[in-house]
């Protein structure tokens, strides 16, 4: 009897013998610019008080998202991260963010937050 090796949703174990765990779109294709809808917003919360540029939306492999964390934070002058389809920039740079984005060729982006 075959042994289902458990996937990255929690399960571990079925009793169905014809069960297969779903393969997720890790090739997933990254939009153009011009079709990525991407909202920036102002987080404080679970920063130490610190406020964060968060941009979020983004649809894409981890690869690109990456590359565009590197460009976002060069063209900011600061620090920051990029994981699970989010980036985040230290501080707030939200106007210089909307700016860079619409320069680059990112159509759909919005502004959120006070």
């Amino acid at each position: 009897m075959a042994k289902n090796k458990s996937d990255q949703h929690g399960f571990v174990y079925s009793t169905n013998p014809d069960f297969k765990f779903e393969q997720d779109a890790g090739n997933q294709e990254t939009l153009p610019p011009a079709q990525q809808r991407l909202r920036i917003q102002l987080e404080t919360k679970h920063r130490g008080g610190k406020t964060a540029s968060v941009i979020l939306g983004f649809a894409g492999t981890d690869e690109d998202l990456q590359d565009l964390a590197k460009k976002l934070k060069s063209f900011c002058g600061t620090g920051g991260n990029a994981k699970d389809g989010e980036i985040i920039i230290q501080g707030d740079h939200r106007d210089k963010l909307l700016q860079w984005f619409q320069k680059n060729g990112y159509t759909q982006v919005k502004k959120s937050g006070g």
